[in-house]
């Protein structure tokens, strides 16, 4: 099959969801909606967190970095759609196509990782909150914040650099909202079986031991819950506790249908659902499954409206 050059200005066609859709309009105005509710939450929590002192703690430290990656996570993906469809143009360069996936594996990563690390923090803040400020010290909240950052993008750079590096046929289609690695595969003419059985293996190592620690770190959590005299202390805890929750379970389950299940179990039209759940539902939804009952996070916004507003 014939090559093509990418290097002579070729790129790549982003199918996506809007004009495949049966209800075009509304989905892109849907997807308009949610990327604008995505900028204003996760804006409002970063906002809030950085200005309200009272807030400067392990726990928020890491929200506002969870915050970060949503904003940044939902930018990369979601103006390009939108003004794709609007201009009815939905190429991408080879560049920009390798860009988007090193931003997206980065941030995608980096978040997996992240959950992990706030699922030690409540087990802490919970099961030894004698120790939590020893355990917790500034030293390790930075490093629990750069650690995700520096190993996701060691691995989004390894996987784009190797998946960029194959040659790919004339067709440019590719059948997704954006730049992902098994899409891409499928255009390549050489082979890619090897390194298919390499990315799910990366894929099941980079997803399944941060999610056995939150199920573990979890497990002890309710253990100690479930002990608490106090019927305010244990509410508070599951509340706490139960956010986070939901936002693993957004989460690592979008990530294991996409990279850890065989990619002969499901579908291009379910991968594209799949990817607008991750990289735009989540995104909005999760700042508000945080603050929303959170009355630290929700006093805090009050104080700093009233500060700026006054």
């Amino acid at each position: 099959m014939e090559h093509w050059n990418s290097t002579l200005g070729s790129g790549f066609i982003l199918l996506g969801i809007l004009n495949n859709s049966g209800f075009p309009g509304l989905l892109g105005a849907t997807v308009s909606v949610l990327y604008m509710l995505a900028l204003t939450s996760n804006g409002l929590l970063l906002l809030v967190i950085t200005m309200d002192a009272r807030l400067h703690v392990p726990m928020y430290l890491l929200l506002r970095q969870l915050s970060l990656m949503d904003l940044l996570f939902t930018s990369v993906v979601t103006p390009k759609a939108i003004v794709d469809f609007l201009l009815s143009e939905n190429t991408i360069s080879f560049g920009g196509c390798a860009l988007q996936m090193f931003l997206a594996l980065t941030l995608g990563g980096a978040e997996d990782l992240l959950l992990a690390f706030m699922a030690y923090d409540r087990y802490v803040a919970i099961c030894h909150p004698l120790n939590y400020m020893v355990l917790m010290r500034p030293r390790v909240c930075w490093l629990m914040v750069a650690t995700p950052w520096v190993l996701a993008s060691l691995n989004a750079l390894c996987h784009t650099l190797y998946t960029m590096h194959f040659p790919f046929c004339r067709s440019r289609k590719i059948n997704h909202l954006l730049c992902e690695i098994p899409p891409l595969l499928r255009l390549a003419c050489e082979d890619a079986s090897r390194y298919e059985l390499m990315l799910y293996v990366t894929g099941v190592t980079f997803l399944i031991p941060p999610l056995v620690a939150i199920l573990a770190s979890y497990t002890l959590i309710l253990l100690t819950v479930l002990h608490m005299p106090s019927n305010e202390g244990r509410q508070k805890a599951l509340v706490t506790c139960s956010s986070h929750l939901t936002v693993v379970g957004m989460f690592y389950g979008a990530a294991t249908f996409m990279y850890v299940l065989p990619s002969s179990l499901h579908s291009p039209k379910q991968n594209n659902i799949i990817s607008v759940f991750y990289t735009m539902v989540t995104p909005a939804l999760n700042p508000l499954i945080y603050s929303l009952r959170n009355k630290e996070v929700m006093g805090a916004l009050r104080r700093v409206l009233r500060k700026y507003m006054l």
